[in-house]
């Protein structure tokens, strides 16, 4: 595969993340992710920011603030072509309050000292800057992670911030029927079963999904697959 055809892969796999499919057993935390994170950067006040991407692979929310970035830099253990740093998070190698943004998602229960890791992004955050982060506190292992992190967890890491908001992505309602069908996913082990799962099945339980989680409300949230999380310095 070319270099060309590699951007074009990752960018596609980017924009699947931010615009899940019907046919995706995340499909209801990704959209209400992207529902929060979008809400959340409407509240940074520059035209002109400095963006840290840690875990940057593929940059699914860059889009977000496309026309409002001076800088964006991606750090990871992987290069890929939209990479610019190889490096781990608890030992990022870059300059103290650099950062008007920080983008972490789907990625701090891989790595083996949360803590560190969230004090290098403190580090590196100018004062006032934002960290936007996303974590998952009930999902099947995808291999090599460590973590799941609650809120009362997510608090205890983030103390040496200003102001700290956990939201669910999702209550116990959309955590039941995203759990179901990520395991069923899971169960369909041969390509072409996955495929006619997921052409059939899964959109039917995303979208009852969707539907029980309007009439609940949403009150319960004892069963939340995953939060995202504002914290600012």
């Amino acid at each position: 595969m070319d270099e060309h055809s590699i951007l074009n892969d990752l960018m596609r796999q980017g924009k699947a993340r931010l615009f899940p499919s019907l046919t995706d057993p995340n499909w209801l935390v990704l959209r209400e992710r992207r529902r929060i994170f979008e809400r959340w950067l409407a509240q940074l006040p520059s035209k002109d920011l400095k963006v840290l991407d840690v875990g940057g692979r593929i940059q699914p929310y860059r889009i977000l603030i496309a026309d409002r970035i001076r800088q964006y830099i991606a750090v990871d253990l992987r290069l890929t072509a939209l990479v610019d740093v190889i490096g781990n998070a608890e030992h990022l190698p870059l300059r103290a309050a650099h950062f008007d943004l920080v983008i972490c998602t789907q990625m701090l229960e891989y790595v083996p000292e949360p803590a560190s890791a969230v004090a290098e992004i403190f580090r590196v955050l100018k004062p006032g800057g934002m960290f936007l982060l996303s974590v998952p506190s009930a999902a099947p292992d995808a291999g090599q992670e460590r973590w799941r992190l609650l809120p009362a967890g997510l608090r205890s890491l983030l103390t040496s911030f200003q102001r700290v908001e956990v939201v669910p992505e999702g209550s116990s309602v959309a955590g039941l029927f995203r759990t179901v069908n990520v395991c069923l996913d899971i169960f369909a082990r041969y390509a072409t079963v996955r495929l006619l799962y997921r052409h059939s099945f899964c959109p039917i339980l995303n979208l009852s999904g969707a539907l029980a989680e309007k009439l609940s409300g949403g009150r319960n949230q004892q069963f939340s697959v995953n939060y995202s999380v504002l914290a600012k310095k």
